[in-house]
């Protein structure tokens, strides 16, 4: 889907837990430079470059992966791509999740030797092979909150921690959109704050938020559920007030 001129989220399905679910991986390009931002699930390599052709571009296109932060659906595909590119592409992550990405340490919410034979044996057969071969790939450049990436017009990370240790949002200057990660989510048109059951610290995660004011935004891609149109200032507020309600 077309966001904006050099701009394009993607779509790519995975079969997990018995249902098929929609990724959307974000595509930043211009006349001489490529990125693209998380890179789905571990065997989706195949569906990236065909997505990919029918943009008239190629793995070998890329200059860059920009990593939201180290789940199993965001850095699966990481490896295959930089093999693909004959090891050409830069890849940036958050410092606190830069170990679990470069499997120096387990991914936090896949690790299987710190699951019950209950709840491994609970989990499909080909999520449980993943959780025993948890994909890696090495971090070139750590990312830090309100850094500038001088790519397509200018990248800003945002520092949203909460969903992980070390989740980042981007910020594309040049058509002000978000790219939100997991930091927030849509469903059913609205925009929700990230999913408390894949959330490490609640609190923190949607304190986060707050970050995302401070910026001029005209679009939003979440990763799960996909482009928001709205006023994306007003739902962020909204779920701050729901949540302070609930605690209240």
């Amino acid at each position: 889907m077309r966001i904006s001129e050099g701009v394009e989220m993607l779509q790519l399905t995975a079969r997990a837990f018995d249902q098929d679910i929609i990724l959307n991986p974000t595509l930043v390009w211009n006349n001489d430079e490529a990125i693209l931002i998380d890179t789905g699930m571990p065997g989706q390599i195949d569906q990236l470059k065909k997505v990919l052709n029918e943009l008239n571009m190629s793995i070998e296109d890329l200059k860059a992966i920009f990593l939201t932060h180290q789940d199993l659906d965001h850095i699966g595909s990481a490896a295959d791509i930089r093999k693909k590119s004959n090891e050409n592409i830069i890849v940036y992550a958050h410092e606190f999740d830069k170990p679990y990405i470069e499997g120096k340490l387990p991914l936090i919410k896949t690790n299987a030797s710190q699951m019950s034979n209950e709840e491994l044996a609970a989990i499909p057969d080909d999520i449980k092979y993943l959780y025993k071969n948890l994909p890696k790939v090495d971090v070139d450049r750590v990312l830090k909150g309100s850094q500038l990436l001088p790519y397509c017009g200018g990248i800003e990370v945002i520092f949203t921690p909460g969903h992980t240790l070390g989740h980042v949002s981007f910020y594309l200057k040049k058509s002000k959109t978000l790219v939100a990660g997991d930091a927030l989510v849509l469903a059913n048109g609205q925009l929700m704050g990230p999913v408390k059951q894949t959330t490490l610290n609640m609190d923190e995660a949607v304190q986060s938020l707050e970050n995302f004011l401070h910026y001029d935004i005209e679009h939003v891609i979440c990763y799960h559920g996909g482009y928001f149109q709205g006023c994306p200032k007003e739902a962020i507020l909204r779920i701050k007030e729901h949540v302070a309600e609930r605690q209240s």
